[in-house]
């Protein structure tokens, strides 16, 4: 207001045409003028716009989320019950989904929740009496023919990887754990070769190298057991080898395998080139938990990319192996949230 008081002062006045008064700025008020421009402009420059930001909300100190999965054969009050007896346990229920195979009347439930960890964080809410409500929940289920899986995610899980030479999927993993967005500990890397070492150093993880030979495969198997018995998951991000019975049996439903989507039509050595010789319009990626049966246990996700005749054996390769992280990561992201359920061979995944 100050400098339009001293501009408008200092402004002499011209005749009046058509009711309009035209006023010409003195030499002193032109040069004011330009040199808040100047300062307007340059200040611009200094200090360049940014995107307006979400500051995300802050989280209640004590608060934790866990998981509900039940299933069973379909029946009426299912929902009703589970989340009657979480709310009476002051748990707040933060997503429910729930599927029926209507081919087998089959029920199944996901509900995840948040709850009181350190007491009094929820008002009006009891104490979470965990031993209670699991024993509550069994009771119900029990009735009702149902199998309940109830996870109060105390800790995070722990995770133990295996790999060969092929590096996509480890760094793929390594990189969203260190960003965060993969809920878990990395527990060790295992891997039958030295070549990746330099990938897990970045990380500052313990990598492990225990090459298998036919001959020492059961030792070596052996020892590989010893590094993983504390892991809840084992993650094999191209993992060249094939797992005995008896170490596959170590971890039912909690191996995660990945391989292109090529199988059964072109399994076996050099299916990229295969597939090109019979011209094939996709490339995919497969994600399932390893079984006795090579190649065919439970899927949890797929994906696929489409290509041309145009694309050569190595671009099906590296569009096939930029498929294989991310559904490698996806699928354990699934089961790290306790969104799969292993069903007759199949796997029931809830949205994320």
């Amino acid at each position: 207001e100050e400098m339009l008081s001293r501009s408008s002062s200092a402004l002499r006045r011209l005749p009046i045409r058509s009711g309009v008064v035209f006023a010409r700025p003195t030499a002193q008020a032109s040069c004011a003028s330009r040199s808040r421009r100047t300062r307007l402009f340059t200040s611009s420059l200094s200090m360049p716009s940014r995107p307006p930001t979400t500051t995300p909300k802050p989280t209640k100190k004590g608060r934790a989320w866990g998981t509900l999965r039940v299933t069973g054969p379909d029946q009426t009050g299912i929902v009703a019950a589970c989340t009657q007896i979480l709310g009476r346990y002051g748990c707040s229920i933060t997503n429910s989904e729930q599927w029926v195979d209507r081919n087998h009347e089959k029920f199944f439930q996901r509900i995840a929740f948040e709850y009181d960890n350190h007491d009094a964080i929820i008002a009006d809410a009891a104490s979470i009496d965990k031993v209670a409500c699991q024993q509550e929940i069994d009771d119900v289920c029990d009735r009702m023919g149902l199998e309940p899986i109830l996870n109060w995610r105390d800790r995070k899980p722990k995770v133990g990887i295996m790999v060969s030479k092929y590096d996509r999927c480890l760094w793929e993993l390594l990189l969203r754990h260190s960003a965060h967005e993969l809920d878990m500990d990395i527990e060790v890397i295992i891997s039958n070769h030295e070549t990746l070492r330099h990938v897990a150093d970045t990380f500052d993880l313990p990598y492990h190298v225990l090459p298998v030979t036919a001959q020492n495969k059961q030792e070596q198997e052996a020892k590989q057991l010893e590094l993983l018995k504390d892991v809840d998951v084992v993650v094999l991000a191209r993992y060249m080898q094939v797992l005995t019975d008896s170490f596959l049996q170590q971890f039912p439903n909690r191996i995660i395998n990945i391989h292109h989507s090529f199988l059964p039509a072109f399994s076996g050595g050099s299916p990229y080139q295969r597939a090109s010789e019979r011209g094939v319009k996709l490339v995919g990626a497969t994600a399932h938990y390893a079984t006795v049966d090579l190649d065919e246990g439970p899927i949890i996700t797929q994906d696929v990319l489409s290509v041309t005749h145009r694309d050569t054996v190595p671009d099906l390769m590296r569009k096939g192996r930029i498929l294989e992280g991310t559904v490698l990561s996806k699928a354990l992201e699934a089961h790290l949230e306790d969104r799969v359920i292993v069903y007759n061979n199949r796997c029931v995944v809830f949205g994320d």
